[in-house]
């Protein structure tokens, strides 16, 4: 590790609190690791965008570690985040660039949501799952398969448990939202609903999140929400994070999600777009990309 930089890429968020928590995240994983040299970037909406996060990474390395940290792979990881990185090989020929997958949708976040979920339950006054219902609200995004990765964990989180009912909803993107979910689950006779929002730290639209909740609890009085957090510094993603540098044993130009793909290649040209305008001095352009919004895939293949 001495002469490899960990390059941690977070999202971006119009809130700055959601990008100090990265950046705060960042400083606690140091902690964990004082000997790892750990560099912070983000896609937009941010003072360190990715093509100058890639050159910080490479100065004085010899090797980058690119870790999405992101929970989807949807148009931020299939194809702009392998475009930035070849423009940062042609930059830095001395230097090799890998990265590592997604956070993705697996068993370790399955074990944080669940743990959410937990909590929420033990906050209701009747903790009884069979009326309760149970809402997993993610950001939503246009690429199927970044939403079906979403829909795995609801499906997984039924299976664990005895809730009756487990839902998925999206902030904005797709379909169904929040209060459609919510009505639909009242119809069917919950008296209790856990809302679980999937997102690693606080921003936009966490805040709007609670601002719906308020609506809500008051729409139907007879029901007991019950809201979950962002859970970005729960141990589990460090131990996660933990073992994706345990296994970036990458080879030299080691691919990343649809890095090399004819497909991404094809549809750079209409999808693909400069984020430089969503640098923190130009955030009042009012470009909606707060969503997470996932480019349209036509190639929409499984990477290990």
């Amino acid at each position: 590790m001495n002469d490899t930089t960990l390059l941690l890429v977070g999202h971006g968020s119009r809130n700055r609190d959601g990008n100090k928590e990265i950046l705060h995240f960042a400083a606690q994983w140091r902690e964990r690791h004082p000997a790892w040299r750990i560099e912070v970037c983000f896609i937009e909406h941010a003072d360190v965008l990715l093509a100058e996060g890639l050159d910080r990474a490479a100065t004085g390395s010899r090797s980058v570690v690119v870790l999405p940290f992101i929970l989807n792979a949807a148009g931020h990881v299939k194809m702009e985040l392998p475009a930035a990185i070849e423009d940062a090989r042609a930059r830095h020929p001395g230097v090799d660039f890998g990265c590592t997958r997604h956070l993705g949708m697996g068993r370790e976040i399955l074990a944080v949501l669940q743990a959410q979920l937990d909590r929420l339950m033990k906050s209701l006054a009747m903790p009884d799952p069979q009326t309760t219902g149970v809402v997993l609200l993610g950001r939503g995004s246009s690429d199927a398969g970044a939403n079906g990765e979403l829909a795995r964990m609801a499906r997984w989180l039924f299976e664990d448990n005895d809730h009756e009912l487990v839902d998925l909803a999206f902030t904005g993107v797709t379909w169904p939202r929040l209060e459609t979910v919510v009505q639909r689950q009242v119809r069917l006779g919950m008296t209790q609903i856990c809302v679980v929002p999937v997102y690693l730290f606080t921003g936009v639209l966490i805040e709007r999140i609670k601002a719906q909740l308020e609506r809500l609890r008051q729409q139907y009085p007879q029901v007991a929400f019950a809201l979950g957090t962002h859970f970005g510094f729960d141990k589990g993603i460090f131990d996660l994070l933990d073992a994706r540098v345990a296994g970036a044993e990458l080879p030299e130009g080691g691919l990343l999600e649809c890095d090399g793909c004819k497909y991404r290649q094809a549809a750079e040209a209409e999808h693909l777009h400069d984020h430089s305008h969503t640098h923190t001095g130009h955030a009042g352009c009012g470009h909606g990309h707060e969503h997470g919004h996932g480019h349209e895939h036509p190639h929409e293949h499984a990477h290990a």
